[in-house]
């Protein structure tokens, strides 16, 4: 049989120690004769296994003490809707920095809570590139400044940090989180979905100064409240056990490689293997410029529709799966998170050889 390799934009690839652990514990959780999703979430054992999962998380991103760790349910999505009920100060409004589909939707839920001013990042140009990333004149007019530092569905990340003052800058990393080393300090906000380098799909991760805590809008539902949240230890409800538990597994597993240092060395290697072959190529193309290039989602085309589905369809043939870019966009991406070994990279080029020859 050939090998697949899933390059699934999310819910994606999840290490496969981390399935065989996971397989291995099904039906035995610490020696309890259940699974892990079947014993008490207020129980001794699983207690122990959050707190081991938010310390093993803290310890990757060196994460400050006057920082809390969220895990939380509803995906980004649900974040959209509870961050300005949350930070809307006294201001009354928040500038939003769009560079693609996710931050451009985050903007538009955040309209139904408040105002919001809306500035593109992106130049007009034949590639997709970012331009001034200075606002800091500007920035002390809002309560937030919100972005999206990797576009799932373009290929675009921005990897220099936007310039806001003191103004708390809010991050969606929901297809960045964990793949190279940052400043937790720089943020006032970072939230996540799990389902691209954390986990299953079913958690989200939110990590919030503590000063940003306690000012939510009166009306603003117990669930996304991040006060009540934060004195609940992320459970006033039954929480997603399992995907809970995966995560768990996933972050001592980016412990046991070397950690985030280790983990962005293998993202550089994986992207650059694919970019410098695309650069190469006089027949597939890449329209990011090489500075906003994702380390996470590889976009590229043939520039015929015609030859993409071709290629998406003999790619699954040959057990490489997912290639079909969003519906948005069009073409083929790659999602090479940090589950992806270099060996699938590999073999997408090989594939892609030969699909050229085959074709021109």
């Amino acid at each position: 049989m050939t090998q697949v390799f899933n390059f699934s934009a999310g819910p994606a690839m999840i290490p496969t120690a981390v399935l065989e652990q996971a397989q291995k514990e099904l039906l035995n959780w610490q020696g309890q004769h259940t699974s892990v999703m079947e014993v008490s979430h207020r129980g001794k054992l699983f207690m122990e296994l959050i707190a081991q999962a938010e310390q093993d998380f803290r310890k990757l991103y060196n994460i400050p003490k006057n920082y809390k760790v969220l895990f939380l349910q509803g995906g980004a999505r649900g974040q959209f809707a509870a961050i300005p009920m949350n930070l809307m100060g006294k201001k009354g409004k928040a500038l939003y920095l769009t560079s693609g589909h996710w931050s451009l939707t985050a903007a538009k839920e955040a309209r139904l809570f408040c105002h919001v001013d809306e500035m593109n990042l992106l130049e007009v140009g034949d590639e997709l590139k970012t331009g001034n990333l200075d606002f800091s004149d500007i920035s002390p007019n809002y309560d937030y400044v919100h972005y999206c530092p990797n576009e799932t569905i373009s290929g675009v990340e921005i990897f220099e940090l936007p310039k806001v003052g003191n103004t708390p800058l809010v991050a969606d990393m929901s297809s960045t989180i964990l793949s190279r080393k940052i400043d937790i300090s720089q943020f006032g906000m970072i939230y996540a979905g799990a389902q691209k380098n954390l986990g299953p799909a079913g958690i989200t991760i939110v990590i919030i100064r503590e000063d940003l805590i306690g000012n939510a809008r009166q009306e603003t539902p117990s669930i996304w409240n991040y006060a009540v949240q934060a004195k609940s230890d992320s459970m006033i409800n039954t929480p997603p056990t399992f995907a809970w538990y995966l995560c768990s597994l996933v972050f001592k597993y980016l412990l046991s490689q070397g950690g985030l240092k280790a983990i962005e060395q293998r993202n550089q290697d994986k992207a650059k293997l694919l970019y410098d072959y695309l650069d190469n190529s006089t027949f597939y193309h890449n329209n990011v410029a090489k500075k906003n290039r994702s380390l996470m989602n590889v976009t590229f085309t043939t520039g015929n529709d015609e030859l993409n589905s071709q290629f998406i369809a003999q790619a699954l043939e040959n057990g490489l799966q997912a290639l079909k870019g969003h519906k948005v966009l069009g073409g083929m991406r790659a999602s090479i998170y940090n589950a992806m070994p270099i060996e699938g990279v590999q073999a997408l080029i090989t594939f892609m050889e030969k699909f050229e020859k085959q074709n021109q």
